[in-house]
């Protein structure tokens, strides 16, 4: 059983200030000294990681389309374990989902896995007592959902205030704060920076989390927000473990400790570019993770056997990646030389020969260039063929969100393929690169795979010393606090949903997992992939999900054009 006090922070829709609220709000409860927990809805790696700056514990991911919906109540209840305030932040809006399902991946859909009221925070700069007719529709629209108390956004003066108060009241809705217009200071990192201020606890990112958590402490009733999480039920999940995850999934026991392999995992001191479970899962099947951050490492960790490379790393620092030459040398040795390699998102254009004309590894023989648009959304993906990640027939939720477009959009031996759409991704001795981002707590045998592939078939692993980068080391639900040394896994979250009948499958174990698709060719240079071409139009998928600053459209594909969604 997990009771753990909790509260969902939603709002009608995008913009209304819910990410700032549950930032302060966060901050404001440890200034109090009060342990808290931060979780995002869905798959952002940049709201989590602010939520977890806030919180002082590494921010974690709820997504019921990556990871299954049995396991959202399992994963937050690890990784809220020990605190005494745990803030869940929406997606959009309450009642909405990217993928127009948000019956099963909503906001709305989390909070009532997880019996959590909701706080809506609503943008009143232009309301009146219609604010009473909207928050009593939201409040009657699903009964599963139990909307306990508003915070008032951008509030005209204290009559403007009064006003909204009263049409409350006479619904009986309690108005837990209000903020006036000015009062939550836009303070945190473009959005273009994704997790990397937080990686790098630059002080733009501290004290922007500071002056949130002050606007929040002053504007909020804290102490009945507090009593509102504290009525939530007792979960009856029993909170996830990577270990127990792991043995279910594969049978099989961690590497010995003398076999343990070092396993570089992407990231910063503050944060990994990947889902927390990533570590955690790679941990408890016997590596040594640690911390490479490749936008100021020049060195990969001593004795580094494999490599992880999340999606959670954004594209906006192509230039800084580039001009790593000396650790993209050490990559490129690595993967010549036969050591597994895992790639999402920017990973897959990193290891290519260059991106926006700027030289990268050189492994993959690719090139990709920067599109005007976003292209974003979900995959269910299939592998083509065996790799270091998944066996050949594996099928798996994934999220993608880019605007690199890479040419040639395959290798001769794909990552992955998906209906509708076209090969995608790279597969070279036991690399494997694709712009499709994974949640492994649903996937498991992934870390167990990529542990595997890095012991030789003498089956035992050099001892290195391991110096000069920060190691990720496991803790019982919690983290370290924002200490340069360590990034510290604590439970729970999304991840790839587990194969088997009507899901979206979890990669399986499979004979010879360690060895990965044969040399192209027998050559150690970059994978001959298809013919090198201009990249290709925006992803080259039917009906593909791209964002905007102004509003979701649908990619058409016989124009070529982004036209809006319906």
């Amino acid at each position: 059983m997990s009771s753990q006090p909790r509260l969902v922070v939603s709002a009608p829709s995008s913009g209304h200030g819910k990410t700032a609220i549950a930032v302060g709000l966060l901050a404001a409860c440890a200034a109090r000294g009060v342990p808290a927990a931060g979780f995002k809805v869905g798959p952002d790696h940049t709201d989590a990681a602010y939520l977890g700056l806030a919180a002082g514990r590494p921010g974690r991911n709820l997504d019921p389309r990556l990871v299954g919906s049995h396991r959202i109540a399992p994963l937050f209840a690890h990784g809220a374990a020990g605190s005494e305030m745990a803030v869940i932040e929406g997606a959009m809006g309450l009642f909405d989902s990217l993928t127009g399902q948000p019956e099963i991946d909503g906001t709305a859909a989390v909070a009532a896995a997880l019996r959590a009221p909701v706080l809506l925070v609503v943008d009143v700069a232009a309301m009146g007592h219609s604010l009473a007719a909207l928050v009593h529709g939201f409040r009657m629209f699903d009964e599963m959902v139990h909307l306990g108390g508003v915070v008032l956004n951008r509030v005209a003066s204290p009559r403007h205030e009064e006003m909204l108060r009263t049409a409350l009241d006479d619904i009986g809705m309690p108005v837990l704060g209000a903020l006036r217009r000015g009062d939550l200071p836009a303070v945190l990192p473009a959005r273009s920076q994704g997790p990397v201020p937080v990686a790098h606890r630059t002080v733009e990112a501290i004290r922007a989390v500071r002056r949130l958590g002050e606007a929040v402490a002053g504007a909020l009733d804290l102490d009945r927000i507090m009593a509102l999480a504290d009525t939530a039920p007792a979960l009856p999940a029993p909170a996830w473990s990577p270990t127990d995850a792991l043995a279910e999934a594969t049978g099989e026991p961690p590497v010995p400790p003398e076999q343990r392999p070092v396993i570089a995992l992407a990231g910063g001191p503050g944060a990994p570019y990947t889902y927390v479970e990533t570590a955690e899962l790679l941990t408890a099947a016997g590596a040594d993770v640690v911390v490479i951050d490749p936008l100021r490492d020049e060195t990969l960790p001593p004795g580094t056997r494999g490599l992880m490379i999340g999606a959670g790393l954004p594209e906006s620092y192509a230039e800084e990646l580039s001009a790593n030459r000396r650790l993209n040398a050490a990559v490129s040795r690595l993967a010549h030389d036969g050591g597994p390699i895992i790639a999402e998102g920017v990973g897959l254009p990193w290891l290519g020969h260059d991106f926006d004309g700027r030289p990268m590894c050189g492994i993959l023989d690719a090139t990709a260039t920067t599109a005007a648009q976003t292209v974003a959304g979900y995959r269910e993906a299939t592998a083509p063929s065996t790799s270091v990640l998944a066996p050949a027939g594996a099928r798996i939720t994934g999220y993608k969100q880019h605007r690199a477009i890479v040419g040639p959009r395959a290798g001769q031996v794909p990552a992955w393929t998906w209906s509708g759409g076209n090969p995608e991704g790279f597969v070279w001795r036991q690399v494997h690169a694709s712009q499709l981002g994974l949640h492994w707590a649903g996937a498991p045998e992934i870390a167990r795979r990529l542990v595997a592939a890095t012991i030789p078939a003498g089956g035992r692993v050099p001892a290195t010393p391991i110096a000069a980068h920060a190691t990720v080391s496991p803790s019982a639900g919690h983290s370290a606090t924002g200490h340069s040394a360590a990034v510290s896994p604590v439970a729970g979250h999304a991840a790839a949903v587990p194969l088997g009948a009507g899901h979206a499958a979890a990669v399986s174990p499979s004979a010879g997992h360690a060895a990965a698709v044969s040399p192209v060719a027998g050559h150690a240079a970059a994978v001959p992939a298809q013919p090198p071409g201009p990249p290709a139009d925006p992803d080259e998928d039917p009906d593909e999900a791209t964002l905007s600053l102004s509003a979701v459209t649908i990619h058409n594909q016989d124009q070529g054009t982004a036209t809006p969604a319906q």
